[in-house]
């Protein structure tokens, strides 16, 4: 789920609930991250900005919104054409 760069911590959200992204988000910050990423496609986009807010208004109240980059990725479909797909980058530092 995690996977850690240069440019800091990266958590990937998906399906789950955003209290899993925000707990993850919290334990990067623990392990001494001063910034993480949350990265998200299509309809897990309102789960990454859920986990953000709540990350941020609840419970590390330090931590700050420093860039949000937003854009759209071609993926291969399950029926074999390509398709669109929004995506969004959120970062939160210390």
């Amino acid at each position: 789920m995690d996977e850690e760069k240069n440019e800091g911590n990266i958590v990937f959200v998906g399906n789950k609930a955003p209290m899993s992204y925000v707990i993850a988000v919290i334990t990067e910050f623990e392990q001494g991250a001063n910034n993480v990423v949350l990265k998200a496609r299509g309809k897990a986009i309102s789960r990454a900005v859920d986990a953000a807010e709540i990350v941020k208004n609840k419970f590390l109240p330090d931590v700050k919104v420093t860039n949000i980059s937003i854009g759209t990725e071609e993926i291969e479909s399950e029926e074999g054409g390509k398709r669109n797909v929004s995506s969004m980058e959120i970062n939160l530092a210390k």
